[in-house]
């Protein structure tokens, strides 16, 4: 039977007076990366802490009333919750690096002073509009809408009730950043994530939560999120998709002042998709998800927030409406609009036409206008290294589920669609996510300095008249949270030799410095603690997977004799993608079975990861895994554990010994498994790709190849795992099995400090967000905030100047470019240059004119120009123009130059974005 009228209620474990805050913990993920407070929720019941999957939440659900008073009257357990309750509570109130760092160097008076649109006051901006009291730093006037201790709804503030029908007020715009993200890999106990995408973001709002940046998460509820791995007898992937109990994860839902769900609506054709709204806490930012599973919605609308990177094109370009358009409305439903907006791959670029909408409907601006204003305040990270990776829609389906915006946005199909082509002109070419972020951000950056090359000879169709390095796409390599991936083991030991304030001194390389104090001994036995629980870890996974699998059990039994607690391990889990090869070290097994099952110097491979569910050859290298780890003679050294997620994730990078990676260079944008392993002592073999390029300084780790690229992959693969084999047999093996007399790897030990000191000050989230802060939050709020001001006029003057410019630029060129002789130059010599510039109905102030110069290499390029620019000296009527500049001669060698126009506009806006260049 169906349509049963059920009233529905949720049931809250009923705590006693002394543990009541133990629900606000386990409502606040700032306990998944503090080791006390985890091992506090061990101690309530270890097994079933185990049994829930860590979740404090279900924990707390499964444990009986009886439990509950025996802990209460625990003076053990209570002096360890009032010591974990100190800590939360200390962590909540402090000074935060964002306050000390920008109040102390601007000053503590709010920004802007009265310049936003509806106020006269034109002050250039001088000060953060952030305190303590914003909403991701602190309490904000807007309480929390769900009392985390009684679970019932508290009274709000907030206007805005039942469905979302208006916008708040753009004016006076505090420094508040959105950062959206198609997934938040946060914690095992939620489950909205798939991988690497994920994981960085949660870690991104961690270090956030730690530095105290106003930063909001903005992403999208999953249902049943990213599919459970399993294999077949024949070690073919399955998938399931298990259901989220919201009501057993730790959110809480947003609601109004009668109770009621918070409820944004968002246009689709002939209809309003609607999509609730939940909390997730991590410390002190605040992570907002939307779900479309509500009544409003019909059963297909309800099912977009069913499954990650589920469905084809069409449910696709769907649930990138939901988080980019209703994500944007969500926070603006909640009172806490963002000034600055952060798009974690190209998922959410709707949510920039939104704000072009909202800035027009507000304001009255055309869409050129808006479009300034919002660009202005716009960040997009590109994760991808090949076009393959980018979301692309048919002009037809943009079309069908944009259509409603053309009116709003008072432009036609054709406008549209050219926001997400490299070629407008192009009828055929399909519509880019990516490009659509591009070309409405103010500052792009790709997630490593390989990255960023490859980012910029990528999208160079974009910006065709710049020389490839002058694409204005920078880097900003990625990082870990290094709190939460480190063990607790190790944890303990730097308390002990590094400082108790390490954890918020994590950039520090002073700190670091102080690695060297470990005693050898005292680090080696840490780390080898960690390996063997790896293996009794993996035993006993092992063991789970036989028997969901049904093996006999003789099988499950001869689990215990997998792995070897003092064997050499080596890890390589990621995604299942072909590009990563998994299967590399098996190329040549006859070799490989020699060095695994070496009687002295044993060695043992552990994999895990996760296929796509329609990538049919990844699936095909899992199996090749299983089939090979079957044989008689790697029975006990190879492993495959199914179900790749965050907790195999930290058992791995916590107790391997050497961390492989072998993808095709340079298809790895950044990767950050690696950099998870450092910390725990763990060291690298890999590839030069991604942040390994960085990273790697010789006595750190072990590179895979010289940086080399092949056209030929099959002799590619030859090389370079012949380039495995060998650093095992010749360096790796033999560097950890020589031991002293005292039975320690001295070497081995040296090489794990340097890889410590080296790479965890580097690659951790927190130099991470202190560089997107200085590179690009703040300026982009500095931009978006000059803007915004003297009633928006900012914004319109450059919309004007912006459009006159592109009419007119057809008239500029060069007419003659003259320079002193250019024979016999001598270093230190200076040369004058002058050129004869024809501007037509443009000024002087209009544009820059430069010299372009530097050393000339073997193809007549120059690989590493510099400009200068040239003075205006004097005019020659009808619109021509007469420059001057000088060359200073520094190197010898071969040099050549160009001359140059440049728009130059009055704002802190990059002129290379504007892709107008007029060469000499």
């Amino acid at each position: 039977m169906t349509g049963i009228p059920l009233r529905t209620f949720a049931v809250q474990p009923r705590l006693p007076e002394s543990l009541r805050r133990l629900r606000e913990l386990a409502y606040n993920l700032w306990w998944t990366w503090n080791p006390d407070a985890v091992q506090l929720f061990r101690r309530i019941d270890e097994r079933v802490f185990e049994e829930v999957e860590h979740s404090a939440v279900k924990l707390l659900g499964a444990i009986d009333q009886a439990r509950f008073e025996e802990l209460a009257r625990d003076e053990g357990f209570m002096a360890h919750l009032d010591r974990v309750l100190h800590a939360f509570d200390q962590y909540m109130c402090s000074p935060t690096w964002y306050e000390e760092t920008y109040k102390r160097r601007l000053g503590s008076e709010q920004f802007p002073p009265n310049n936003g649109p509806g106020d006269h006051d034109g002050a250039r901006p001088t000060a953060p509009a952030s305190s303590p009291d914003s909403p991701a730093t602190g309490s904000r006037d807007r309480q929390s809408t769900t009392d985390h201790d009684s679970g019932q709804p508290k009274s709000s503030s907030n206007p805005v009730a039942g469905v979302y029908a208006g916008h708040t007020d753009f004016g006076k715009p505090e420094f508040r950043i959105a950062y959206f993200s198609a997934e938040f890999g946060l914690h095992e106990s939620v489950p909205v994530y798939s991988g690497g995408l994920g994981v960085l973001a949660g870690d991104h709002l961690k270090s956030a939560s730690d530095l105290g940046l106003p930063l909001v998460g903005v992403g999208l509820m999953y249902r049943m999120g990213y599919f459970r791995q399993y294999l077949n007898v024949d070690g073919w992937q399955q998938e399931m998709y298990p259901e989220n109990d919201f009501f057993n994860l730790p959110v809480s839902p947003e609601l109004d002042k009668q109770g009621r769900p918070i409820l944004v609506s968002v246009p689709f054709p002939d209809r309003e998709v609607y999509a609730r709204i939940w909390r997730i806490q991590a410390g002190r930012v605040s992570l907002y998800l939307l779900d479309t599973n509500v009544p409003q919605n019909s059963p297909a609308d309800r099912e977009i927030t069913g499954q990650l990177y589920g469905g084809d094109q069409d449910m696709r370009i769907r649930q990138e409406m939901i988080l980019g358009i209703g994500g944007l409305r969500a926070l603006y439903a909640l009172g806490i609009p963002p000034s600055v907006c952060h798009m974690n791959e190209g998922h959410s670029a709707f949510l920039a036409l939104e704000r072009i909408h909202m800035a027009m409907e507000k304001y009255g601006l055309s869409f050129e206008e808006a479009r300034e204003w919002v660009t202005a305040g716009n960040i997009f990270t590109t994760h991808t290294p090949v076009p393959a990776g980018i979301d692309l829609f048919p002009p037809g389906l943009v079309e069908h589920y944009l259509s409603a915006y053309l009116g709003r946005l008072k432009i036609d199909r054709q406008q549209l669609l050219a926001l997400g082509r490299q070629n407008p002109n192009d009828p055929n070419e399909p519509f880019s996510m990516a490009i659509l972020a591009l070309k409405l951000a103010h500052i792009s950056n790709g997630v490593s300095q390989l990255h960023g090359q490859v980012a910029r000879r990528m999208w160079h169709g974009l910006w065709p008249q710049l020389p490839e390095n002058e694409v204005p796409i920078i880097s900003i390599t990625n990082g870990v949270h290094t709190p939460t991936w480190v063990s607790r083991d190790m944890n303990l030991l730097f308390e002990r030799y590094l400082g108790l304030d390490w954890r918020n001194r994590l950039a520090d390389h002073s700190i670091w410095k102080r690695v060297e104090n470990i005693p050898d001994a005292e680090l080696w036995r840490t780390h080898e603690r960690r390996r063997e629980r790896l293996v009794i870890y993996a035993r006993q996974r092992l063991k789970w997977q036989l028997r969901r699998r049904g093996a006999p059990p003789a099988e499950i039994d001869r689990a215990d004799e997998v792995l070897d607690p003092e064997a050499l391990t080596i890890g390589f889990a990621r995604r299942f993608a072909t590009y990563k090869r998994a299967t590399l070290i098996l190329r040549q097994l006859d070799r490989l079975e020699k060095i695994l099952n070496n009687k002295d110097r044993p060695v043992q491979i552990i994999f895990a990861g996760k296929a796509h569910p329609r990538d049919h050859g990844g699936k095909e290298l899992i199996a090749q895994i299983v089939h090979v780890s079957r044989r008689p003679e790697f029975r006990r050294r190879i492993v495959f554990l199914e179900d790749y997620d965050y907790s195999l994730a930290r058992a791995l990078v916590q107790g391997v010994d050497v961390w492989l990676n072998n993808p095709r260079r340079p298809l790895e944008a950044s990767g950050t498994s690696g950099m998870k392993v450092a910390v725990n002592g763990g060291l690298n073999l890999s590839v030069l790709d991604g942040w390994w390029c960085e990273g790697y300084q010789t006595d750190n780790g072990w590179a895979i190849g010289a940086g080399e690229e092949y056209t030929d992959l099959n002799y590619q693969d030859e090389v370079e795992s012949r380039a495995i084999y060998d650093l095992l047999e010749d360096e790796i093996v033999p560097l950890f099995y020589t031991r002293g007399s005292d039975g320690l790897p001295r070497g081995w030990i040296r090489m794990m400090k340097r890889s410590m000191q080296t790479i965890t000050p580097v690659f951790n989230t927190h130099r991470m967000l202190q560089e997107y802060m200085e590179r690009c939050y703040w300026p982009a709020w500095l931009h978006y905030a000059e803007l915004g001001g003297e009633n928006l006029e900012p914004a319109r003057r450059l919309a004007s100047w912006r459009r006159r410019i592109v009419e007119n630029w057809s008239a500029i060129r060069v007419e003659s470019v003259q320079a002193d002789q250019l024979e016999n130059i001598a270093v230190g010599q200076e040369i004058e240059v002058q050129a004869l510039v024809h501007l037509g109905p443009l000024s002087p102030d209009d544009v820059e004119v430069q010299l372009y110069h530097g050393r000339v290499d073997s193809l007549g390029e120059i690989p590493a120009p510099q400009t200068v620019s040239m003075a205006h000296s004097g005019s020659k009527g009808d619109g021509r123009h007469i420059y001057v500049g000088y060359l200073l001669c520094q190197t010898s060698g071969q040099h050549g130059f160009a001359v140059r126009v440049l728009p130059k506009p009055k704002n802190p806006i990059n002129p290379l974005s504007f892709g107008l260049v007029t060469w000499g």
